[in-house]
């Protein structure tokens, strides 16, 4: 029996808002790393959250909509950090190392679920849930990467093409999607030495 909403939480009383949002999000994220999307129902997430289905529907129509957001939310909940090493080059080495080892469990959830029944869900393309669950949510961090060499005087960002600025991160995404597995060290160093920076020096003495 799923408890009501107005039962106790583990630590304190009645949750609302955004709390009980996260609390949602965050089972719903067990659910899918246990269970898997194929057998992920409402009734299991409210279970875990210690909430009613109906306080979920309220807030997600269907069981895609809520692991679109679950995906989102746990993304959005694991950063990873900026450095600053002085040198654009180990800046990006350093960051795409860290963004590779620490979101590979993730992009093997996120394809999990697209293929266990996510897609026909919400008619959405590949292309699309990518987006969705994806986003831009590296664009911050590319941001502070980029002004960060800018200030050093390494490079000029708005006289690159943005395609050549998100060419790294493009790849290593794309490598994670595919593989399912952290870049190995030589293919992130290959990434930045062999297509990334030379496109740059091209764009940096024009």
């Amino acid at each position: 029996m799923i408890p009501p909403e107005n039962d106790p939480a583990p630590v304190s009383g009645r949750r609302h808002g955004a709390v009980l949002e996260a609390a949602i999000l965050d089972a719903g994220w067990d659910e899918l790393v246990e269970n898997g999307y194929a057998r992920l129902t409402m009734g299991s997430v409210a279970a875990r959250a210690r909430t009613s289905e109906p306080v979920l529907y309220r807030r997600w129509a269907h069981k895609d909509e809520l692991v679109l957001a679950v995906l989102a939310r746990y993304r959005a909940t694991h950063p990873v950090t900026v450095p600053d090493t002085g040198e654009l080059r180990s800046d990006l080495i350093e960051y795409l190392t860290m963004l590779s080892e620490s979101r590979a469990g993730f992009f093997a959830i996120a394809a999990a679920a697209a293929f266990s029944g996510l897609l026909a869900a919400t008619g959405l393309s590949p292309t699309q849930i990518r987006e969705q669950a994806l986003g831009d949510h590296l664009l911050p961090q590319v941001h502070t990467l980029y002004a960060q060499a800018s200030a050093r005087g390494e490079i000029d960002p708005g006289a690159i093409p943005p395609a050549v600025l998100a060419l790294p991160f493009d790849l290593v995404r794309h490598d994670l999607l595919m593989d399912l597995e952290p870049l190995t060290v030589d293919r992130v160093r290959s990434i930045v030495d062999d297509l990334f920076l030379p496109l740059i020096r091209i764009h940096h003495r024009s």
